[in-house]
């Protein structure tokens, strides 16, 4: 709130100033480039005040982009032809148009945007069997069901923000910003954390995806204990984020294998 009252502040200032004498401002003993200072007041309002329809338009446009700065594996690819075949009939989730797509990478992930596409990585699918793919691909579907992707990218929006914000200030290790607001974007997005309700949601979702669709029930908690065990080894590094470091990563595994053994046992 501090940082938010000293930019309103900047920008009043600013907006009172002649234009040749507000290019740069001195606060606190640091000099501030009043005109950057100002887009970034734009951005972080904007932000503030995304509609639905705006977020859309992000996530849309940020799926291009990463579309088309990643490597994507061909239909016809051994990663295209299976996940065509995992996904098969697989078209829409609570009228929500669904598209799929894998990005040959070595980082071990998958994310889903706001606008239904849902994006796998090829260190993924090499880690998983099919059962437990499909349950991460439904827990990332259970993430836009329930909204959680669209707060997450207008959060990944403001603190692409906030970073410009930052990096006004003469001398600031945030000064340096990315070519692409895009890319900035996105790489505040697929670093998102959810919350402990929010994964537990998602992890539900997954599991009613499998058994929906006629995969494992265990394919849930198997694929947590697979992403546990590797966050804990020598490749650690290339587990993302949203798999690796959350608190309760353990608690979600042993939850979704009770879940598992309750609904064989309902079976039988």
């Amino acid at each position: 709130m501090k940082q938010l009252a000293i930019l309103a502040a900047v920008l009043l200032l600013a907006a009172a100033s002649p234009a040749d004498a507000w290019a740069q401002i001195k606060i606190g003993g640091r000099r501030v480039n009043a005109g950057k200072l100002l887009d970034a007041g734009k951005d972080l309002a904007k932000a503030a005040t995304l509609s639905d329809e705006q977020i859309a338009r992000l996530s849309r446009e940020a799926v291009e982009w990463m579309d088309a700065n990643n490597p994507a594996a061909a239909d016809s690819s051994q990663y295209g032809a299976r996940l065509e075949r995992l996904t098969a009939g697989i078209t829409r989730a609570n009228d929500l148009p669904l598209n799929f797509k894998v990005y040959q990478v070595t980082d071990i992930n998958a994310f889903a945007c706001g606008d239904g596409s849902i994006r796998i990585f090829a260190a993924l699918m090499d880690l998983m069997d099919d059962d437990e793919l499909m349950a991460i691909i439904g827990h990332e579907i259970g993430h836009v069901i329930h909204a959680d992707t669209k707060h997450a990218m207008k959060n990944a929006y403001l603190a692409s923000a906030a970073r410009k914000a930052a990096g006004a200030a003469e001398g600031s290790t945030l000064a340096r910003l990315t070519d692409s607001q895009l890319g900035e974007l996105m790489t505040a997005f697929t670093d998102a954390q959810f919350s402990q309700k929010q994964e537990y949601a998602a992890d539900d979702y997954g599991f009613e995806f499998c058994v929906k669709h006629g995969f494992s029930p265990y394919g849930m908690a198997n694929a947590l204990a697979k992403l546990i065990e590797l966050s804990k080894g020598a490749k650690a590094s290339m587990v993302q984020k949203m798999f690796s470091s959350h608190p309760d990563s353990e608690k979600r595994a042993a939850r979704m294998r009770e879940k598992a053994d309750a609904w064989q046992a309902q079976r039988q």
